[in-house]
């Protein structure tokens, strides 16, 4: 059996993911990380980006995928919690509202609301 971390997807309103994986992949404040068990303590900043989980499926194939825009990462023990300020996973992102969302977002000259919508567009894409 693979080495495993537990893993806590967290946003200001809900729980979003719990579950267990093999590899985290975020973007913070000093560029993407990549977290496995056995990684070095750590505390950081999220960025606005797409977060891709691995998780511990039997045949490799599990991954889950969300659009997470703000918060802190912190990881020690085998423990990650990525606690974020709107999290939303890419199966529950309306794609056709985003779009519209982004293209309200241009035509207003709203940089958080473009990049918002850019982020959840991702998240779907990488899935």
């Amino acid at each position: 059996m693979a080495a495993e971390l537990h893993v806590e997807l967290v946003a200001a309103d809900r729980s979003v993911w719990s579950g267990e994986a093999t590899l985290v992949v975020a973007r913070t404040t000093s560029g993407d990380i990549g977290v496995m068990p056995g990684h070095q303590p750590l505390l950081g900043v999220l960025e606005s980006g797409p977060v891709t989980i691995r998780t511990s499926s039997a045949d490799g194939s599990g991954t889950v995928v969300a659009a997470v825009h703000g918060g802190f990462i912190s990881f020690a023990d085998d423990k990650l919690s990525l606690l974020a300020e709107i999290a939303e996973l890419a199966d529950e992102i309306d794609v056709q509202r985003a779009e519209r969302a982004l293209e309200r977002a241009k035509s207003d000259a709203d940089a958080g609301a473009e990049r918002r919508a850019e982020v959840r567009l991702r998240a779907v894409a990488v899935r």
